[in-house]
């Protein structure tokens, strides 16, 4: 299975880094439940598709 962090919103490179990583703003319960979550195996409740970047465009046509 892909991992769905590959094709969601929120994950972005880090050049400085030369990674990637999850830039959702969470605050400290919500960042507990989903480590929680993710090493339980269990879906992220946050994923967002990415679906490029003219997804905006298309809402206004």
């Amino acid at each position: 299975m892909k991992n769905l962090c590959d094709e969601c919103w929120y994950n972005t490179y880090d050049e400085e880094g030369e990674e990637y990583f999850c830039s959702l703003s969470l605050d400290e319960d919500e960042y507990a439940r989903f480590i929680s979550d993710s090493e339980n195996n269990k879906p992220c409740r946050y994923f967002r598709p990415d679906t490029g970047e003219y997804s905006i465009v298309k809402k206004q046509n």
